[in-house]
């Protein structure tokens, strides 16, 4: 089991991470961060991230058949990529509310956009919070 801090510091160390963060997406807040951000802000980024993350958790066009009480998040993830980087926002699910995401910024020449996704989904199941 990991921490925030724990979290973030193995995300580090894959090829061609930039930054990431831990994020609350339903106030926008970065409750841990490390790296570098896209825009030079990491509140900025987050904030951001989470406006996004919240539209693809919530819109009825992804997620309108797999929706059920009590049950898991209907997205996993979501990717998005600019022509120097990946930015994946992996959602964690907790017992209580289930609020939070993996921001993970990646340079596109160096990244492995599916071994960032497979790490990220990992540290999602094992990340803790105390």
């Amino acid at each position: 089991m990991l921490g925030i801090d724990e979290c973030l510091l193995e995300t580090m160390g894959l090829p061609g991470v930039r930054g990431a963060a831990v994020v609350d997406w339903t106030s926008g807040l970065a409750l841990g961060t490390i790296g570098d951000s896209p825009c030079g802000d990491h509140e900025t980024t987050a904030a951001e991230a989470a406006e996004f993350a919240r539209t693809a958790a919530e819109h009825p066009a992804f997620v309108a058949d797999e929706v059920e009480p009590d049950g898991p998040l209907p997205v996993e993830d979501v990717l998005v990529t600019s022509h120097t980087g990946y930015h994946l926002l992996r959602f964690v699910e907790t017992t209580f509310d289930s609020s939070l995401f993996l921001y993970l910024w990646l340079d596109r020449e160096q990244g492995n956009l599916a071994m960032a996704r497979l790490c990220l989904r990992d540290l999602a199941h094992r990340l803790v919070l105390g």
